[in-house]
């Protein structure tokens, strides 16, 4: 039991037995950051990192006329000071914002002469333009817009990647379950793979008509041999004088059982008996036994699909064409005939499915060619089909990154799921991304890899402020991109500055709708300090791309395993919008990349250290958390042998030497709101979360007083607010009234006045 003094007469008694072993990350940090890092105002322009205002400009620019005579670069930009403060701004009905000044360059290049050669510049036009007024936002984490104080509230939506699913099958009395992928880009066309009724393979492209999805991969290159060799295993079959044999396909044997004994011929040792599945340690004994064939039976090669065309060398006649299956007929013809070896793929119709065969033999495009034309006819029906048309419109659905953008969490998910290296900067799709969708789509139609919760945290990720109002930035960029390339269209470029080209005004209008009538941009609720923080904290499954109430079901709602310590389970609204608005939990913090990540202590040998580590949802599920309040000695030592742990989102009771990491605090699973809930645990949850609501309706005292009983976290709120006043600096106070404090700066630190005046708020 701890004792602190508050006051000259107050004693304050903290009951906790958990030490306190990580001070609550700064509330407001969720807006701030994000819009420190949108804005970069105080970072010098060529130290300035890729994201926010500064990605936005270099994603639209440069800009090159239609005949690449003149193109406009972005070079920098520059804030100005804003003219009026917020205290100012509240007063008068200002909005609270700073100029934006950007500098572009205007290049004119010289034309390419008959003989070629590599183009030489002309003139070069350097020019600062005014771009419009950009909202900042106050120390506290909102803006002020006409005078009013607005918050920018979070947006929690699916993150760009791909995802499989598990759908069942629309023919109810089969009770069939199918599979479907979808990659989600940031900007650009949804891509859907799914099988229909007959056990063909479809893609859709942006949910329109569908397509088999051999004319994709054809229209990507890929021949029907390649198609077939790249998804299916081979067998090379042995026509004996004793019998029918294979070849031994480590890939493949596993899936199967032996036909027949197979003896060791050296030692007369059976190997494997008939019957029995091919498992590791049988594998391994073949290997080991140097043995590459295997007798089989006759109706272990009828059914199977020829790699090749099989050809009689004598009469040059071909027996079996490529992808036809071998009959009986074929199998004693082949025999007859003298063919001694031929190959086969594996196709068993249970861990290996027919369905891309299937889907090649009822595809009637032969060609890249046709393939391509097919696939445009789908989107432009009534237009005339050339190829060269055709392919541009198919290079830019996914290939162009002016039309696709992934986004470096896109492609990172990408990789993660599908266990490729491509290079994280490559935003567009690419061939192996779509030929590994479909690897992966037939292996868990085979039973092998697992399907995605689109609940799941590791799948949804938060969009702040920052990448909200870059996301409305350009698109409103890529609209004046449009208009300036129009304007060097039709004027002469030579005799304009950047100046006369640029129109911002269309940019900052998008920006100033963002603010004043965006489902995200709400005005502040200001009745408590606590009702300030908590809107600041909010997440919203809302919004412009989210879901909306109406299409909003029980799952999405529902409060999920992976949202511990990340969101909160209790604080949700009571109407319409239960569980699609949500809180951040009180040590949540947000990534680079937008997903949620909470601290825990790291254990190493049933010894709790003082390390911490932030994981995200998919980074925790490969370890064993013990909970807060596991009991420690004076060591950090767990002090009984079986501990109540996590696991994959499981609850389980665990060895102590097995915990890998530990909660860092009992608050950490729940948001501020309801952290502030003396005895919160022995609250049932739902009057706790009216009680959590509630709160944030209390209106402050005439005469303020401290609680009798609280939970600690009160003062964390109040500084973190803004409401309060916090000095600065040391200093010793030299006046006070009801409007200002007066503080005098001593020690270090006073080398830029020795005076800091704090308005206190009425």
């Amino acid at each position: 039991m701890s004792f602190e003094v508050i006051e000259s007469y107050k004693l304050r008694k903290s009951f906790s037995k958990i030490p306190s072993v990580l001070s609550i990350p700064n509330l407001l940090e969720v807006q701030t950051k994000s819009y420190e890092d949108f804005l970069q105002k105080d970072i010098k322009p060529e130290e300035r990192k890729d994201m926010g205002l500064h990605r936005a400009f270099k994603t639209v620019f440069p800009i090159q006329d239609y005949n690449e005579k003149a193109s406009l670069e972005y070079v920098s930009y520059r804030f100005d000071k804003p003219k009026y403060e917020p205290g100012e701004c509240r007063l008068k009905g200002y909005t609270y914002v700073a100029p934006l000044y950007v500098t572009f360059r205007l290049v004119i290049w010289d034309t390419l002469t008959e003989s070629g050669g590599e183009r030489t510049i002309r003139d070069v036009k350097e020019q600062e333009v005014y771009f419009g007024e950009i909202p900042l936002m106050t120390p506290n984490g909102s803006f002020i817009v006409n005078g009013t104080e607005r918050a920018i509230v979070n947006q929690l939506h699916r993150s760009p990647g791909v995802f499989f699913d598990q759908v069942k099958s629309k023919d109810q009395s089969v009770g069939r379950v199918s599979f479907s992928a979808r990659i989600v880009p940031q900007d650009g066309r949804w891509l859907d793979f799914e099988f229909d009724s007959k056990d063909l393979f479809h893609v859709r492209i942006d949910r329109k008509k569908r397509f088999l999805v051999t004319v994709l991969l054809k229209a990507l290159g890929y021949n029907a041999k390649e198609i077939m060799m790249s998804y299916y295993q081979t067998e090379t079959v042995y026509l004996e004088p004793d019998g029918i044999k294979k070849s031994v396909n480590i890939e493949v044997l596993p899936f199967q059982r032996a036909t027949a004994d197979i003896v060791n011929p050296k030692t007369d040792e059976v190997l494997v008996k008939k019957g029995r599945r091919f498992v590791r340690n049988l594998i391994d004994k073949l290997i080991q036994s140097k043995i590459d064939r295997i007798p089989v039976q006759a109706s272990d090669v009828i059914g199977r699909p020829s790699t090749d065309d099989i050809v009689d060398q004598a009469t040059g006649e071909v027996i079996v064409n490529f992808n036809d299956e071998i009959t009986e007929e074929k199998l004693e013809e082949l025999r007859t005939r003298g063919i001694r070896e031929f190959k086969v793929f594996y196709i068993d119709n249970v861990s290996v499915v027919a369905s891309l065969r299937n889907t090649l033999l009822a595809d009637k495009v032969k060609t890249r060619e046709e393939a391509i034309i097919e696939i445009y006819k789908k989107f432009r029906p009534t237009d005339p089909s050339t190829l060269s048309v055709a392919e541009t419109f198919f290079n830019n659905m996914f290939f162009n990154p002016d039309t696709y953008r992934l986004s470096k969490v896109g492609r990172i998910k990408i990789n993660y799921k599908l266990n490729h290296g491509i290079s994280d900067d490559v935003l567009t799709l690419t061939k192996e991304d779509m030929v590994e969708t479909i690897r992966y789509l037939l292996n868990l139609k085979g039973g092998r890899g697992t399907t995605d919760d689109i609940d799941h945290l590791g799948n949804r990720r938060v969009r702040t402020v920052g990448e909200l109002i870059e996301d409305r930035l350009y698109h409103g960029l890529d609209r004046l991109a449009r208009s300036v390339k129009e304007k060097m269209g039709y004027q002469t470029v030579e005799n304009l500055m950047p100046s006369e080209l640029l129109i911002p005004k269309t940019v900052i209008a998008v920006v100033k709708e963002f603010f004043a009538t965006g489902q995200l941009s709400q005005f502040m609720d200001q009745t408590n300090p606590l009702s300030e923080v908590t809107h600041k904290r909010r997440l919203s499954a809302l919004g412009p791309g989210g879901l909306t109430r109406e299409r909003a079901g029980f799952e999405v709602r529902d409060v999920h395993s992976s949202h511990y310590g990340r969101i909160c389970p209790i604080e949700t609204p009571e109407g319409p919008n239960i569980g699609l608005i949500s809180s951040l939990s009180t040590y949540a913090k947000i990534n680079e990349y937008g997903f949620i990540q909470t601290p825990y202590r790291v254990a190493k040998n049933g010894k709790v250290t003082d390390e911490i580590v932030y994981l995200n949802a998919l980074e925790e599920e490969k370890y064993v958390i013990a909970q807060a309040n596991a009991p420690l000695d004076a060591e950090g030592r767990f002090t009984s042998e079986i501990v109540s742990a996590r696991h994959s989102g499981e609850f389980l009771m665990v060895e102590s030497n097995r915990v890998e990491l530990m909660d860092v605090s009992p608050a950490q699973l729940v948001s501020v709101s309801a952290s502030l809930i003396p005895f919160l645990e022995h609250d049932d949850a739902n009057r706790a979360l009216m009680g959590s609501n509630m709160q944030r309706q209390a209106v402050p005292l005439v005469r303020t007083s401290a609680p009798l009983v609280g939970t600690g976290l009160e003062g964390t709120v109040a500084k973190d607010s803004g409401v309060t006043v916090v000095a600065q600096r040391e200093g010793v106070v030299e006046y006070v009234d009801a409007a200002r404090v007066v503080v005098r700066a001593t020690g270090n630190g006073t080398a830029d006045g020795g005076v800091d005046i704090y308005n206190l708020i009425k």
